[in-house]
């Protein structure tokens, strides 16, 4: 009988040498699919996080491009992530600081009059956001961070938060499935979003064609 290298005999070496090598080449394989697997991670904004970009992603349409300068000094007043604020008003007016919804609603970010004091100037974009997103800003905080229980209480007010989702009107159903899916793409860096083509094509292009008509 042959022995081995270390004085085994030969299927003695070959039993215990076997199970190291197959060990060893599954670490070997594994290891560059772990390093992905980080490296994706770690690319990928959280939920509420401002991704690494110095402008907004070019997937809004050019209503809302218009105000990108606003809306990153809006985005640091407020603390909130620049996509994030530019979807909410992406959904919310697509950028025209004249709008007027069927239920009240005013101006850039779409706030009611109750949140603005008798002598503020709702349709003001500044008076506008500063209710608007100081709203948001305590949503996001209410909400843990999570951007779409922040929607829901956005639309709906900050009570929503803490209800299921199946126990909301469908309204803010839609409202938290539009902006979440926008919002994704624009956190993700992606030039064109099939989720605000999807929520032009659904209505959405009216806004826009309203907003479009204002003065530069």
């Amino acid at each position: 009988m042959q022995a081995s290298p270390g004085g085994l005999p030969a299927p003695l070496w070959l039993a215990r040498a076997v199970p190291l090598l197959l060990a060893a080449a599954a670490l070997a394989a594994a290891l560059p699919i772990a390093t992905v697997l980080i490296r994706r991670i770690d690319s990928t904004p959280a939920l509420g996080e401002a991704p690494n970009q110095s402008s907004l992603p070019a997937l809004f349409t050019p209503e809302v491009q218009r105000w990108s300068s606003e809306i990153e000094a809006w985005s640091a007043q407020y603390d909130l992530p620049a996509p994030l604020v530019a979807t909410v008003m992406q959904i919310e007016s697509c950028g025209d600081p004249r709008a007027r919804s069927g239920a009240g609603a005013l101006g850039l970010f779409q706030v009611m009059p109750f949140h603005f004091g008798a002598d503020e100037a709702a349709l003001d974009p500044d008076t506008n956001a500063r209710r608007g997103l100081g709203y948001l800003a305590r949503s996001l905080e209410l909400a843990g961070g999570r951007v779409d229980l922040a929607l829901a209480g956005y639309n709906g007010g900050h009570s929503r938060i803490s209800h299921a989702a199946e126990l909301w009107p469908d309204e803010t159903r839609r409202y938290v499935a539009w902006g979440s899916a926008i919002y994704a793409d624009a956190a993700s860096g992606h030039s064109v979003s099939p989720a605000l083509e999807a929520w032009l094509n659904a209505g959405g292009v009216r806004l826009c064609r309203a907003a479009s008509t204002v003065d530069a």
